[in-house]
């Protein structure tokens, strides 16, 4: 049993205003940081943090981590991107005991993102611990996923307020045994109206547990919490530097997942770019990002840390020569890269940590040049762009996606470009050869020499006009694609979510509508088996599309979308039968929506799937009054940022999620 749990018992109610025992206030630069291998952390641990590319704590590591491993309580302050999830993951996981399965530490987290990063950051510092279970809980993601989850054992969970108090209630939460506990950014959670909330997870867990509250400022609310909670704890106050960097123009976009690619594909074709580095969060999508930029028709290539060494040398000397224009990559694997031809970088995933986006965008801007890095943010990530901000003392500027005449004026520009140097690099007699092939088709079809040079241009594509409505082309559909709404020629595509998964029709519809260009009307038929299902999709959608609607997950599985090349199992084959409720909404034990008709949960009142029933799983109110968004037949099941709602004064019982009409 670790030491980093052993405190005595104290009563909650009592008042803790005189308890702070020990308290340091420096700047970073101030301190005397020990070494991770200085800390008594064990090999497991020290092994993961090699792999992750650290060796010096940050100053928050280096004040945090012997405290909480001294089984003491702690209010931390700190600013997001200083490294504070390290400095609470590693010595709570220290403690651990990886044979009790039940929850031995708690965290909550305001946001959604924040608890998804969190549980991340705890399964990669305790990847050496063998049977660590690592559990986010949180709204807009089904219940019976995380029953399974918190059934297996969880050590660790990590949730949102309001999910935590459901589990509890419910009794698949159980905290009898609970060690430790987290408040992660509680100055967020008092904005967001969770302190009451808060509290009551507080009271429900053992008198003996350890706490550490970490806060970016300490309001009266926050500091009383404290007083109220903490027992006699050690407060610790680090000042963060700023970095200013003057070198590169900052640029950043608002945007959903779904519109990503095609917002970097507009940007590559806009911008004068020489080398660009695009940095994600893992290493699936390195690849995934780097197929999807080469059948675009970009000269791109992935590094993770899956590369052998020789590959990733061979690699990033394909940059520095230009055989290569775009490295995509994660922050462990371009640590270390050192390329001055590098105009731009481009963060596809938001970093997290501010430290991280500094050294994302130093890769640019090098040898006395100007750089570009331009920042990708969904619109729940908004907070960590306004913490990023803070970190380089500079206002990011809004960023201008390309217009369908810059677009247009670009390729014009390239085009002149590529002519002028074919003329230049055409022998004599190669041009003669070919100005007699037009010669001859002219005077054969007495046709005009420039419609004739135009239609060559559509050919080879060199000039493609931009999309009418001031957009630019989609890159998602093959010309074979008509893009009518409701097109009746369709193909049968396989997911790999199934009835057994918690799927339904409705759930797999609304992350494709969400997800892609596609609406409602190209989806046709889909089928539920226990392990897969059916879709029935537009015929000519084109790589990139197939690859996109294969990566969205519902319920934390990916879809992994293929063509069917074999006839489907007869509809009374399935492993438990086929009934109302497994096939689809619209006929009585079907086997999926027909191909024309809508479905009919659409057309009932009040989005029921039958007979106006509420459809099970459906969005529901808290006692708090709160709006939670959780899979249903009529809700998106996709893992999105979850959307902070308040109610509606002015329409009594009315809730609306912000952003909708």
């Amino acid at each position: 049993m670790a030491k980093a749990f052993s405190k005595e018992p104290h009563a909650k109610s009592s008042s803790r205003s005189e308890s702070v025992s020990a308290t340091v206030s420096a700047n970073p630069s101030d301190l005397d940081v020990l070494a991770f291998s200085d800390m008594n952390l064990g090999e497991d641990l020290l092994k993961a943090i090699e792999k992750s590319g650290y060796d010096t704590p940050t100053p928050i590591q280096a004040r945090m981590i012997p405290c909480l491993l001294d089984g003491r309580d702690a209010l931390g302050q700190a600013q997001t991107g200083t490294g504070k999830t390290a400095a609470f993951a590693l010595p709570l996981l220290k403690g651990l005991d990886p044979l009790l399965k039940a929850p031995q530490v708690l965290v909550l987290t305001p946001t959604r993102e924040l608890a998804i990063q969190v549980a991340e950051s705890f399964k990669v510092y305790g990847s050496h611990i063998k049977g660590l279970v690592i559990t986010p809980i949180y709204g807009g993601s089904g219940f019976r996923e995380q029953f399974k989850d918190l059934d297996k054992g969880a050590h660790v969970v990590v949730g949102t307020p309001g999910r935590v108090m459901d589990h509890i209630r419910r009794g698949s939460l159980d905290l009898s045994v609970l060690r430790a506990m987290v408040l992660d950014e509680a100055d967020e959670m008092l904005k967001m109206g969770f302190i009451e909330d808060v509290e009551w997870i507080l009271d429900q867990t053992p008198d003996d547990r350890q706490l550490a509250l970490f806060s970016a400022t300490l309001p009266p609310v926050i500091r009383a919490l404290a007083a109220k909670y903490l027992n006699n704890p050690s407060e610790i106050t680090i000042k963060g530097n700023s970095v200013t960097i003057d070198a590169i123009d900052q640029r950043y976009g608002i945007m959903r997942r779904s519109d990503k690619l095609e917002a970097l594909l507009n940007i590559l074709e806009a911008e004068e770019i020489e080398g660009v580095i695009i940095f994600v969060r893992t290493r699936e999508a390195t690849v995934e990002l780097a197929e999807a930029l080469q059948d675009a028709g970009h000269s791109a290539a992935p590094i993770n840390g899956d590369l052998a060494q020789r590959q990733r040398e061979k690699t990033i000397e394909q940059l520095k020569a230009g055989k290569i224009e775009i490295l995509v990559a994660t922050d462990v694997a371009a640590r270390g890269l050192d390329v001055d031809r590098v105009s731009h970088v481009i963060n596809y995933d938001i970093p997290f940590d501010s430290e991280a986006y500094i050294h994302r965008i130093g890769r640019t801007g090098r040898a006395g040049r100007k750089g570009s890095a331009i920042l990708f943010v969904e619109p729940g990530e908004r907070r960590i762009l306004q913490s990023i901000e803070r970190a380089t003392a500079q206002k990011i500027a809004p960023l201008d996606l390309p217009t369908a005449e810059k677009i247009k004026q670009v390729r014009t520009t390239r085009l002149h470009r590529r002519i002028a140097i074919e003329l230049d690099k055409m022998k004599s007699e190669d041009l003669e050869f070919f100005r007699g092939i037009l010669s001859e088709y002219v005077e054969e079809s007495g046709i005009d020499p420039m419609d004739v040079a135009a239609a060559l241009l559509r050919i080879s594509r060199e000039c493609e006009p931009p999309a009418e409505g001031g957009k630019t082309r989609s890159y998602l559909f093959t010309e074979s694609f008509d893009g009518r709404s409701g097109s009746r020629e369709k193909q049968t595509y396989r997911v790999e979510i199934g009835y057994n998964h918690g799927a339904r029709p409705g759930n797999i519809l609304g992350a494709i509508v969400n997800e892609s260009e596609l609406d409602a009307s190209h989806v046709g038929r889909i089928e539920l088996y226990d392990d897969f299902s059916a879709v029935d999709l537009p015929f000519g959608m084109s790589p990139e599309l197939v690859r996109l609607l294969g990566s969205i997950r519902i319920s934390g599985r990916r879809l992994n979308l293929t063509l069917c090349t074999e006839p489907l199992p007869p509809k009374n084959s399935r492993g438990r039968g086929a009934g109302p409720g497994r096939g689809d909404f619209g006929r009585p034990g079907g086997g999926g929506f027909s191909r024309n008709s809508k479905p009919h949960w659409k057309d009932s009142p009040r989005g029921s799937d039958r007979g106006g029933r509420k459809p099970r799983d459906a969005s529901r109110v808290t006692e708090r009054g709160d709006y939670e968004k959780a899979p249903a037949a009529t809700k998106i099941a996709r893992e999105q940022p979850v959307r902070e709602i308040k109610r509606d004064t002015g329409r009594k019982g009315k809730m609306k999620p912000s952003g909708r009409k």
